[in-house]
Order: structure tokens, then sequence, then C-alpha cells
């Protein structure tokens, strides 16, 4: 498949996770992708890897939360690619504790790993695709706790529903220069970010509440990334998609019935 070809992808948090599985598929269909990621020597692996799979990456490691160096990675991308086609804004962090423990200090970083660094991305990377007149293509990781309550988690439900509200005014905004702006909504998926979670009592209670009985793998979340990163999606824009065996939209009661 090629639905890519010729195209310029940048990802986020592309060290492990759904950020990695994004920019292998990006690049197995065609992109040059810049793999970016705080963590450089993991960014630079999964650039090399992408490149021995016969694919065109970039490594570039980037603190999101910086403005400065989210220009520098644009502008790298914008230089050494050829412009950028899509975002995949995907990069986060994850502190629990409960809101009346949440120090300042996590709560501002929280914000702004999640949440300030797709402004800082998204906007760098809009005012890019507006210059090349072609339209463009951006894609952030949401969760379905911008919707249901986690506890202990408010600082990422904060920035994960920020993400959602603020790609709807982006998509407005944007929509004119055919630019579309859509989130994708994981549910629980194994990541580095989940796994030290994901203890046995949580994965029984996990299984018993997911319809589809299943944990995520990031495959499968690319995969909706991917499509909202092609043409099929071009009339689609300010929306959202849950990828999550079914946890949101079920309100059945584990284990009873009425």
């Amino acid at each position: 498949m090629s639905r890519f070809a010729g195209r310029t992808a940048v990802v986020t948090g592309a060290a492990s996770g759904i950020g990695e599985a994004c920019a292998r598929l990006l690049a197995a269909e065609g992109a040059a992708v810049v793999v970016g990621d705080l963590d450089g020597d993991g960014a630079a692996r999964v650039a090399q890897e992408i490149e021995a799979a016969g694919g065109r990456a970039l490594a570039i490691a980037t603190d999101v939360g910086d403005s400065a160096q989210v220009e520098r990675m644009l502008t790298v991308a914008d230089e050494r690619l050829g412009g950028i086609d899509v975002l995949v804004n995907n990069a986060g962090v994850l502190r629990l504790d409960k809101i009346v423990d949440v120090s300042d200090e996590a709560w501002e970083f929280t914000l702004r790993t999640n949440l300030t660094s797709v402004f800082y991305c998204s906007r760098g990377a809009a005012r890019r695709m507006i210059a090349q007149g072609r339209g463009g293509r951006i894609v952030s990781i949401s969760s379905i706790h911008a919707v249901l309550s986690e506890p202990d988690g408010g600082p990422y439900t904060a920035a994960k529903g920020g993400i959602e509200a603020f790609s709807r005014t982006l998509a407005a905004e944007l929509a004119p220069h055919g630019v579309t702006v859509n989130c994708v909504r994981p549910g629980a998926t194994w990541t580095a970010l989940s796994r030290p979670l994901y203890t046995a009592p949580v994965l029984a209670a996990l299984k018993q509440r997911i319809p589809l009985g299943e944990i995520g793998e990031p495959e499968q979340i690319a995969q909706a990334v991917a499509h909202f990163a092609s043409d099929a999606s071009r009339y689609s824009t300010g929306t959202t998609l849950d990828v999550d065996g079914g946890y949101i939209m079920d309100g059945s009661l584990p284990a009873a019935s009425y």
C-alpha cells in the first residue's frame, strides 16, 4: 500500500507504544516520517528500524512541552523532508494521585506534556500547512477518559478532554484551508505507559468490562490514525473515533442482568 507516498508525517511520542506503531505504519505506506520523542535514543532506534525496512525516517529528540524545541523539530521536518502533510499528536504522560493530593508540579507537568504540546505542535504544523497550500491532516490521541472518569487521574483526564475541545475549534478554523483535525480515543491498550497498571486484578476487571474481552494493541490504534491521516477521511473533521473494544458504549452490568 502507498496511501502516503510523497507525504511527510510528524509523530510525537514515537519512541514506543502507540506513537511508534503510528510511525511504523505511516512509513510502511510510503510516508517520510519524523520520529519525535524526548527519548532520543528510542527515537533513533525506531527511525533506524524503519529505514532498515525500506522506509524513510528522521529521529528528532524533542521536548514537546517546549515551544522552541517544537519549532526546531517542525523546521527540520519542513527543510529536510519537504514540508509537513500529517501531524500525529501522541506524546503523553500519566501520574496517578487523588486530586486533593496532586501537586502543582504534577498538574503542570501533565498538562504541559499532554495538552500544551498539542497546541504547540498543531499551531506550528498548521502554519506550515496553510503556507504550503495543499491541505493537511492533524490527528491527536485522546483517551476514553476524556469522557469517562479515571479515579486518581485528574490531570490526565483534564488534558485529554482539553485535547478534544481544542481540536474541534482548530478543525473549524482550518477547514477553509483543507486541513482536517480529528481525534482517536483509545481504550485500554498495551503500552509502556499502561503496562505497569495492568495487574492481574485490573486485567480481570477490564476483560469483564470490555465487550470484546481484550486489551487493545498499539497497531490497532495506529490503523485508526492512518485512516484520519489519509485521503479516505477528507470529509471528516472535528470528530473523534473510539477504538476501545466497546468500552464506552456498553452500559450493561458485568455478571448481572435486569
